[in-house]
């Protein structure tokens, strides 16, 4: 195992602002934020990074687990001068946003956990994902992920939006990909939940059947200090479907509203 390198977009925002790191979903980049980081740097720095072989970041060929995504997060936001952050990310962004929170609750001011849960699908389907792409490409995703991803009427709302996250799922290295499946196979910190202390938002999609309520629930009530705050009209990309609301909650949660 090894922590692979990441890249993160340059901050943007108000000089002294405090940074927000994004993370995204498997088969996505940094443009899965793209439309709700306008209303997010009025308030924050905000920077997002790309999975191994996603977007910007280098491929690898080293096999990873989540936790070594949140170190390799944790590394990136302090070269980028931050002690304290706040973080949210969507799916496997959002389980390393747990594992972020575990490892480094130092550096963890608030954490929000978008579409995702302490663990996430089946072990063996996961595996099967890996070995599917290793034969097929990354390119005999693009309809099962277009079932997962979208809720009903969001593909309509931003077409354009949802064709480079399309492109984006093509373009990644197929090594990379498989080798995130293996990291959500054996990714499970439902028994270590009770270990967070920082407040931590749940975010759902209505329409998610990825990681529906129930997943956001348990963090919420498992966590020391959680909420669950479901988005309408979205499904498993949030930030992509209904970026406003998205954004509106988020800041809601990291101004104190959040808090209980």
């Amino acid at each position: 195992m090894t922590v692979p390198p990441l890249h993160f977009t340059a901050p943007e925002g108000p000089d002294g602002a405090p940074l927000l790191v994004l993370g995204p979903s498997l088969g996505t980049s940094t443009i899965l934020w793209e439309n709700a980081v306008p209303a997010l740097r009025e308030e924050f720095r905000v920077t997002a990074w790309d999975l191994p072989g996603h977007g910007e970041s280098a491929p690898t060929a080293a096999a990873f687990t989540v936790g070594e995504l949140a170190d390799a997060v944790a590394d990136g936001a302090r070269a980028l001068g931050s002690d304290r952050i706040r973080y949210a990310g969507v799916s496997l962004g959002g389980a390393t946003g747990l594992e972020l929170a575990l490892r480094h609750p130092e550096l963890v001011e608030q954490a929000a956990i978008v579409a995702s849960g302490a663990q996430l699908g089946d072990p063996a389907a996961w595996r099967d994902r890996a070995a599917q792409v290793r034969a097929q490409s990354t390119s005999a995703l693009i309809v099962s992920s277009g079932q997962r991803w979208f809720a009903p009427g969001s593909i309509e709302r931003e077409p354009v939006l949802s064709g480079r996250l399309f492109h984006a799922l093509q373009d990644a290295d197929d090594e990379s990909y498989a080798l995130c499946c293996e990291a959500l196979a054996v990714y499970d910190v439902r028994e270590r939940l009770g270990e967070i202390g920082m407040p931590v938002l749940a975010l759902w999609g209505e329409f998610d059947q990825v990681a529906p309520e129930v997943r956001s629930v348990e963090i919420a009530t498992g966590v020391r200090d959680g909420r669950a705050v479901r988005i309408a009209d979205a499904a498993h990309l949030p930030p992509a479907e209904q970026p406003e609301a998205t954004a509106t909650a988020l800041l809601d949660f990291f101004a104190g509203e959040g808090r209980r």
